[in-house]
């Protein structure tokens, strides 16, 4: 079941709030991640009279998109380095591009398997024979666990059992299926999972660099908006709202 989240995209269409006048909706593409966080945000950004349609998916499912012709006016990837893409495509709008959030990463388990871990090492034990992450040649969350477990010498250990999966929620799910017996995922997805627990956060300093970028797609018919939504997210309002989700500002 897992391949039916290879490219998941979900429209969310958020009306403004009654009695404020509206205008035209501008399409966001985001990072799959955010996907709790920026509802949240969205939420009280209508307040202010703007509408806004997500895209939420993998980033580099996103990026394709984009670079392919996909219409989205703002674009925010869970790296730096999908964002790379759709600039080198000439497709972010000069000086729009921002670094907006920090996360970090956190290891799953089922929560009718709870487990802390003291070390990272212990999800080399024999115990977990599927270890579900985004896929490591283009997820974001994928790429990110890779890293860190090559840097802790424990990617040949662990190779095996990787189940990888199409976006970083999808490997959440297979841990909350019970088809995963842990996931590396980012530390805000556990926040919101219903059938999981943290066993191990990431500590900053050894994990990965994570920064999620935002910028102004080029090819906008809606710059003004655009741009006004883009600034809303770097907010004090936003902030807090980020915050509450588990994300670390990067303004």
């Amino acid at each position: 079941m897992l391949h039916r989240w290879l490219a998941l995209c979900v429209a969310v269409l958020l009306p403004a709030a009654q009695g404020v006048p509206l205008v035209k909706p501008i399409t966001v593409s985001a990072a799959v991640s955010l996907t709790d966080a920026l509802t949240a945000v969205a939420e009280a950004y209508a307040k202010t009279g703007g509408t806004v349609r997500f895209n939420f998916a993998a980033s580099n499912v996103l990026a394709r998109q984009i670079v392919s012709g996909a219409p989205a006016d703002v674009f925010i990837s869970a790296d730096e380095a999908q964002m790379d893409v759709v600039a080198a495509a000439g497709l972010v709008q000069d000086g729009s591009r921002v670094a907006l959030l920090r996360n970090q990463l956190a290891v799953a388990v089922p929560n009718d398997r709870p487990r802390t871990f003291h070390s990272i090492r212990e999800i080399a034990e024999p115990a977990f024979k599927r270890i579900a992450i985004g896929d490591p040649a283009a997820v974001p969350a994928g790429v990110y666990a890779k890293q860190y477990l090559e840097k802790e010498g424990l990617w040949t250990a662990v190779e095996p059992r990787i189940v990888p999966t199409g976006s970083v929620r999808a490997a959440l799910a297979a841990v909350e299926s019970g088809a995963a017996d842990a996931a590396i995922v980012y530390r805000t997805d556990v926040r919101v999972a219903l059938k999981a627990t943290v066993a191990w956060i990431v500590p900053a300093d050894r994990g990965p660099r994570i920064v999620y970028p935002a910028a102004i797609v080029k090819t906008t018919a809606s710059a003004s908006e655009a741009n006004r939504f883009v600034n809303f997210l770097r907010s004090g309002e936003a902030a807090r709202i980020f915050q509450r989700f588990g994300f670390a500002t990067a303004f």
